[in-house]
Order: structure tokens, then C-alpha cells, then sequence
């Protein structure tokens, strides 16, 4: 394979792991990453978790150290980015006007946080130089006030009460995380917060941004109340970065729409991470998934497949959150619905498993500060099995005979 040359564009956790895939798979050819920023390829969740509070060190983000790269012959183009796909060419093309030939080329370009409009001095998180902001925000403030209910939110808003800081979470939903974990258990984490003296500000409209020297200050409210802050935050959302993709021609929807190979439409061209729109093979349906499993595991199949393999990506849709002493870990998906939610353990002490169900079989398990338990609950929803709402709750009742049928 030395006569190849595979190209990755994204040098984000997704990007790194291919390329350590490609090379343990025993690709010796022409190997290069792409990256806007001028950081070496970083891991994410610490940057609203660990690394924001200081409890990690910045050197502890890193996938790998520039030795690494050196030492596998992996080239990093960092602070570049890919303007085009010629895929008659078979190159990427850079914005400083290179160009780099390929055989096969992974896309891995993450997703971009959702801008509020018309909006100056807000804060969002998702690069290390949006968290070391933030962390002087933490040091030095007093009021933070965050737009988004959901997981970034969430989670700077955790940080920021730890801090010390006065926190307003301003949601327009009737509870942070509706969309994602539905009522029963959004309520979970809407108590927690109120716990911790965050004030939950629920079912309102952001009339506009106040600023202050190209700060933000305040946000006013449909209903005219003015909130002021020192700085504001907004977790709304992310947007996959597909355009490179589109701009080439291939399918996108949602994402980068692939087979469970995390081949595109191009059989040369293959995509991984935030990005990629799969097909998964238990579902039945394309799914495209923000969270750091997808940009850890993907990788991997994505390489393999690179590499001429038959292979699939078939892991469920994981994602966990760490908030106050709150641990958890969700396994599963229920975006077509669910008719029941069923609990095993202790809300009120926040120690439980929710199990969402439909038509008696589990398609979702949460575990909220009850380790070990990730195997049983996985198993449990590939079996398909029916089970019953009293079987679930059963403490003495073991998941594994659940899963066994």
C-alpha cells in the first residue's frame, strides 16, 4: 500500500483515531490530517467537564503528542483548511492553494455550534480556546446566564455553581432536555439544578442580547424582564459541517449520509463522527449522533473499511454527562417514540436506572450513578425481548435474564 495516499479532514478526535487505526491496520502509505485550528487533534468532553473546572490539564486533552505524529509518519496539516473536493482530480484542495492527492479521504468535520442571529459578545463552547474563555469567566465572575437547556448548557452551568458563580438557564422548552430524554426523566435534571440554585427561567423567548463593548450583558425576554450577566453563554445546538460534502456532490441530508461502512456516496470517500449520517443495522435507518463515542469508535470501522474490509459500525448511541454529583450514562435511542419509561432504584436519591420502552421491549437505558451496568442494559435492548414494566423495576430481578429472555 506505499504507492496509496488517504487523507483525513478534521483533526478532532475522530480525525486522530483514524489516522491511529490506519496505521495499526497496517496502512504504510502517504497519511495526512487536516485541521483548522492550530492545536494537535484534542478530545472534546473535558472542555465542559474536567479540563473547564481545572481539574485536567490542558496537556491531558491531546490525543496524542507531536512525538506521536513524528513517529508514525502522519502528516498534520493544522491552521489549513479544505476549501474543495475535486473528486474527478481525486484531490483536496487547501485555502492557502495546495492541493493533496488521495485514494481514499475520510471527512471528520465535526459539527459548528448554532449562532444566535443578530447577537455580539456571546460565548459558545466547543473549541479549547472557547473553554479557556470560559474558565476565566468562572475565575472572575459573578452571574453567568446560559441559553440552552441542553447538555453544554447543562454542564457549563454546573461548572459555573461549583465556581460560585449565580447562574440563569434560560430555556424555551417547558424543561431542559425535553427533546432528548423526554418528560419523566428531563424533570430529573430540572430538580437538580434548582437543587444547586441555578434559577431555571422555562418556556421563554429570547427577545435580544444586551452587550457592552463587545461584551454581552443581559438578554431581554419576550415578556420584557431583562436579565443581567456578566457574560452569557448559549448551548442551542450544533449544526454537521457538511458543506465540504455537499459542495462535492454527495448525499447529505442531516449529515454526510453513509452506509454502515461510513461509506458515502463516493466509494472513495468515507465519513466518521458528528458528521456522518449512518446506517445502522439494529435500527434500521440512517442516525447521526453528537457525542464522543461516535468520534472514539467510528474511526475504527471507517479505517477498516478505508483498508478494503468488510465491516459495519453497529455500537448503540451512547452518551454520558458528569453534573454535580450526578454521574450518567445513556445507552440507546428513542427519536421514534417510546410509551412508557420505567425506573429501577431511587429518583429522588439519584441513584436509579430508566428504561425507556415500546410495545414492551426496551429501546433506551439511563443509569444515573449505578456503574457496571452499560453491558446488561446494551444487551437488553439488541434482544428485542418483551419484558415487563414489573420485571424492570425488580431490583432482584437480573438485567442479564432480562436480555436472555
Amino acid at each position: 500500500m506505499t504507492s496509496q495516499a488517504f487523507v483525513i479532514v478534521g483533526a478532532g478526535l475522530a480525525g486522530a483515531k483514524a489516522a491511529e487505526a490506519l496505521r495499526g491496520g497496517g496502512f504504510d502509505g502517504q497519511l495526512t490530517v487536516i485541521g483548522e485550528e492550530g492545536h494537535l487533534p484534542y478530545e472534546r468532553p473535558p472542555l465542559s467537564k474536567d479540563y473547564l473546572v481545572g481539574k485536567a490539564e490542558r496537556d491531558s486533552v491531546f490525543v496524542h503528542d507531536q512525538a506521536w505524529y513524528r513517529q508514525q509518519e502522519i502528516g498534520l496539516r493544522l491552521g489549513r483548511q479544505a476549501a474543495a473536493i475535486d473528486r474527478a482530480a481525486r484531490q483536496v484542495l487547501l485555502d492557502d492553494g495546495a492541493s493533496l492527492p488521495y485514494d481514499k479521504l475520510l471527512i471528520a468535520t465535526g459539527s459548528s455550534p448554532r449562532r444566535l442571529a443578530n447577537a455580539s459578545g456571546v460565548h459558545y463552547l466547543r473549541t479549547i480556546d472557547d473553554s479557556d474563555r470560559l474558565r476565566e469567566i468562572l475565575a472572575t465572575g459573578s452571574h453567568l446566564t446560559v441559553i440552552g437547556g441542553g447538555w453544554i448548557g447543562l454542564e457549563v452551568t454546573a461548572a459555573a455553581r461549583q465556581a460560585g458563580l449565580q447562574v440563569t438557564v434560560l430555556e424555551n422548552l417547558e424543561l431542559p432536555l425535553l427533546r432528548v430524554l423526554g418528560r419523566e426523566m428531563a424533570q430529573v435534571f430540572a430538580d437538580l439544578h434548582r437543587s444547586q440554585g441555578v434559577s431555571l427561567r422555562l418556556g421563554v423567548r429570547i427577545e435580544g442580547i444586551s452587550s457592552s463593548g463587545g461584551t454581552a450583558t443581559g438578554v431581554r425576554l419576550g415578556d420584557g424582564t431583562r436579565i443581567e450577566a456578566d457574560a452569557v453563554v448559549a448551548g442551542i445546538g450544533a449544526m454537521p459541517r457538511i458543506s465540504l460534502a455537499a459542495d462535492a456532490g454527495l448525499e447529505v441530508t442531516d449529515g454526510i449520509v453513509t452506509t454502515a461502512a461510513l461509506r458515502t456516496s463516493d466509494p472513495d470517500i468515507f465519513a466518521a463522527g458528528d458528521v456522518a449520517s449512518a446506517y445502522h443495522p439494529l435500527l434500521g435507518r440512517h442516525i447521526r449522533v453528537e457525542h464522543w463515542a461516535n468520534a472514539l469508535k467510528q474511526p475504527s470501522v471507517a479505517a477498516a473499511a478505508m483498508l478494503g474490509q468488510d465491516v459495519r459500525y453497529e455500537d448503540l448511541p451512547y452518551f454520558y454527562t458528569d453534573q454535580y454529583d450526578l454521574g450518567m450514562e445513556y445507552l440507546g435511542d428513542v427519536r421514534d417514540g417510546y410509551d412508557q419509561v420505567v425506573v429501577r432504584g431511587d429518583v429522588e436519591g439519584r441513584e436509579f436506572i430508566a428504561f425507556w420502552l415500546k410495545d414492551g421491549r426496551v429501546l433506551a437505558g439511563m443509569n444515573v450513578n449505578v456503574w457496571g451496568v452499560t453491558d446488561s442494559i446494551k444487551n437488553l435492548i439488541r434482544s428485542g425481548h418483551l419484558v415487563t414494566a414489573e420485571a424492570l423495576a425488580d431490583a432482584s430481578t437480573p438485567l442479564d435474564d432480562l436480555a436472555a429472555g
